[in-house]
């Protein structure tokens, strides 16, 4: 995970991951296949890592703040999620991808449940709590100038959590 997370996809080495797990190459290609194989098991961990922070029955300002907490804590799955970006080609052809459109349909749930306002819609608002999340990981340094604290610090966590807890509770009104 941390040489993708460094590196990103195209950059990883597998001999670079091997030597960090303490394995040998072919270890990773018996278990893996290629380094693709091991890139998508690494996806579906972080999938199952996150199902736990996105149970339907959590507040959805809750969900945001399990998300905030999960990307200080592997702080890698935020970083991979970046480089995927900036690899992004923008290609239209691709398949929708079930982990987000089921995202964006408990969001819709939610949002008839009351917990957003009808007016918005919960692609966008997903987009935004996305980018709201990744925040502290991808621009700590801005975080660090707007509020004088360092990101990763217990103070900013608790103070940015809260705040995030507060525009989240408003997107219902």
């Amino acid at each position: 995970m941390v040489e993708f997370a460094e590196h990103g996809f195209a950059g990883a080495r597998i001999s670079a991951i091997a030597s960090r797990a303490g394995v040998n190459e072919q270890l990773i290609s018996y278990y893996f296949d290629s380094k693709e194989g091991l890139y998508r098991t690494l996806q579906q961990r972080w999938r199952m890592t996150s199902a736990d922070a996105s149970r339907p029955e959590l507040p959805i300002a809750e969900v945001v703040a399990s998300f905030l907490r999960l990307g200080v804590e592997q702080r890698s799955f935020a970083r991979l999620l970046v480089w995927e970006g900036m690899a992004d080609g923008g290609s239209d052809a691709e398949e929708p991808d079930a982990y987000f459109t089921d995202m964006v349909a408990d969001l819709r749930r939610r949002q008839r449940a009351g917990e957003l306002a009808v007016d918005l819609d919960p692609a966008y608002v997903l987009l935004m709590l996305f980018a709201a999340a990744l925040a502290p990981t991808v621009i700590p340094q801005i975080a660090r100038r707007f509020t004088g604290l360092a990101a990763d610090s217990p103070e900013f966590q608790a103070a940015y959590a809260e705040q995030l807890r507060r525009v989240v509770e408003r997107l219902a009104n």
